[in-house]
């Protein structure tokens, strides 16, 4: 920052505090601003750009006990005085006469040359450097274009596919970042469709010595024929006859990767009614999950005439009742 910025500009209208704000409260409005204008929250907004450099600048110097001196300093020495060029006409009340009396010279005897980033040093802030028991002002560098610290580097984005068995179980994917260097990943047992992953610290290099950014990885999971997710359940639907559901039975139900297992099926067990197998469902570090089984009372597409007619009686011998009677009542209410 050129040290004629600290006449012109005014770091204390800039954050919206009072010269003598503490430095908590400084913090404080800097931080509320810096969120605000931050260009990763206005993407492609030069004006929020720029007010975001604006207020970076004011505090790089006022947060600065050494550098809010020099400044509270220069602004009620100088009073808003200007440069004058060397030999400028009518440069009376300029920085010479400002400044004049200090090197002996005396209202307008003496000449002196604003330099700024001369080799070696020598310019104006070198001279004031002196006056104020310091070298040079300081320099923002490092964030955002050299404003707010050094910046973190991007993240990438990545995608990987299981199937419904390894997303269930966990694996490890290899990805190929920038220049082919691969990176592997460990998938959690029990990841679910959509899940992302974040890798930390395997994203874009920050482009001025920060952190670097993560990789975030989207995992999608190709549905199963038989199991669906529920939670940390296994949910599968198990077709049973109406003998079987009407009498009772026991059945074999399938598990993910193992051995089905035998389930009692009670009589007069109605279609959708859930059946629970503890401890088959999806395994992960916080817990497990069980085989949810849900039954479906199968109705035979194709009857043969004797087995129509046995169905036939059957009907007449069970009570009449109407299985949709409460149905109806309670759409009534």
């Amino acid at each position: 920052m050129a040290s004629q910025d600290w006449f012109d500009k005014d770091f204390y209208k800039v954050l919206g505090v009072s010269k003598n704000v503490s430095d908590a409260d400084l913090k404080k409005a800097y931080r509320k601003l810096a969120r605000k204008y931050h260009p990763d929250s206005n993407p492609g907004d030069a004006k929020a750009e720029a007010k975001f450099k604006e207020i970076s600048e004011a505090n790089s110097v006022l947060s600065d006990p050494e550098q809010r001196k020099e400044y509270d300093a220069i602004r009620a020495m100088g009073g808003g005085a200007r440069f004058t060029a060397p030999g400028a006409s009518g440069n009376a009340g300029g920085f010479e006469d400002v400044f004049g009396g200090m090197f002996g010279g005396g209202g307008r005897g003496q000449q002196y040359t604003y330099t700024q980033g001369a080799p070696g040093g020598g310019g104006f802030e070198d001279i004031l450097g002196g006056m104020f028991g310091s070298g040079r002002f300081g320099q923002p560098s490092g964030g955002y274009r050299g404003y707010g610290g050094p910046s973190r580097g991007a993240d990438i984005t990545a995608t990987t596919t299981l199937d419904f068995v390894t997303a269930t179980r966990g694996d490890q994917v290899t990805l190929h970042a920038d220049g082919g260097k691969p990176i592997t990943v460990r998938i959690p047992a029990g990841v679910a469709d959509g899940q992302k992953i974040k890798v930390r610290g395997k994203g874009r290099p920050s482009p001025d010595g920060g952190e670097p950014g993560d990789i975030v990885l989207t995992v999608e999971v190709r549905k199963h024929p038989v199991f669906e997710r529920d939670g940390l359940n296994l949910r599968v639907n198990v077709p049973v006859t109406f003998a079987e559901a009407a009498l009772g039975a026991t059945i074999e139900v399938p598990t993910l990767g193992g051995d089905p297992v035998k389930l009692r099926v009670a009589p007069g067990t109605p279609s959708g009614r859930v059946l629970r197998v503890k401890g088959r469902g999806v395994e992960t570090k916080k817990g497990t999950g069980d085989l949810l089984a849900v039954v479906q009372v199968a109705v035979p597409s194709h009857l043969s005439g004797e087995a129509e007619a046995a169905l036939k009686e059957f009907r007449d011998l069970v009570p009449d009742e109407n299985p949709r009677a409460d149905l109806l009542a309670r759409a009534r209410q």
